[in-house]
């Protein structure tokens, strides 16, 4: 089995995943970089997402178990984040199941993700130059229409490159959640939906996972371990930064990488 190609691509996923970067469009340029066959590799990228997943339920372990004790008591603020999260996750999940065949036409297409990573770093630096301060603080207290609100603007993120947490960083953001917050839901409302998604890629490719030539469970072991390991150092460092920076050096970033991306893909 080769170990380097699922341990450098897990380690792109922990490093992508909740940054406003595009954890799936990295992806598919390291594939294309390093001469790996993006569709042999496609199942592969969205399930190690898990790895990632699992590292948002370890930091914050707390918080859920707080929110599934006031849930037993009935805590109207427990219910509001639940309630939250749950309808933040709805658009993608409908929008996801209708349009799956042609967001799934587009993972190999390392060009839509280039050109989306420009796109989304431009529109990162128009957030932060003109957004207002949020004054809304803590995930249960966001209103139902800023929910509904990020929640379709995470659906964009379905094309390869816009990254879902800056979608909905952004999108929270520039409804008026103030920067910590939005950052926060953005990695609660990770889980239901990368989970739906790693489950329908699972359920449409297991066969894919066990035949010869493909990329087997061994390998997804190993990009499950190294995203959730690198994910965990990541989160913890991307709420503190972004506290003192702001958003606007991951602009600068995605624009550099996608410039870059586009002229390395004309010459090649």
């Amino acid at each position: 089995m080769d170990i380097l190609t699922p341990v450098l691509l897990g380690i792109v996923e922990g490093l992508t995943e909740y940054l406003p970067v595009s954890s799936t469009g990295h992806l598919i340029l390291a594939s294309a970089l390093l001469g790996y066959d993006a569709e042999t590799w496609a199942v592969f990228n969205v399930v190690i997402q898990l790895g990632a997943i699992l590292a948002v339920v370890v930091l914050y372990w707390r918080t859920f178990w707080a929110v599934l004790m006031g849930m037993v008591r009935r805590d109207p603020k427990a219910w509001r984040f639940v309630r939250n999260v749950a309808v933040g996750f709805m658009p993608a999940a409908l929008i996801g199941l209708a349009l799956h065949s042609q967001v799934e036409a587009l993972l190999g297409r390392a060009d839509v993700v280039a050109m989306a990573l420009v796109i989304g770093g431009v529109a990162i630096l128009l957030v932060e130059r003109f957004a207002k301060p949020g004054d809304v603080v803590g995930v249960a207290d966001m209103p139902l229409r800023t929910v509904i609100g990020v929640g379709l603007i995470q659906c964009i993120s379905m094309v390869p490159g816009v990254s879902r947490s800056g979608a909905t960083i952004l999108g929270a953001v520039s409804l008026g959640v103030e920067r910590r917050t939005a950052a926060e839901f953005s990695f609660f409302l990770a889980i239901p939906t990368m989970l739906g998604a790693t489950t329908l890629e699972l359920a449409k490719n297991h066969e894919a996972l066990t035949a010869s030539g493909g990329v087997g469970w061994g390998s997804i072991a190993i990009g499950f371990v190294v995203s959730f390991v690198v994910a965990i150092a990541v989160i913890r460092a991307f709420v503190a930064f972004v506290g003192r920076h702001g958003f606007a050096p991951f602009g600068w970033y995605r624009i550099a990488a996608g410039a870059l991306a586009l002229v390395w893909l004309a010459n090649r």
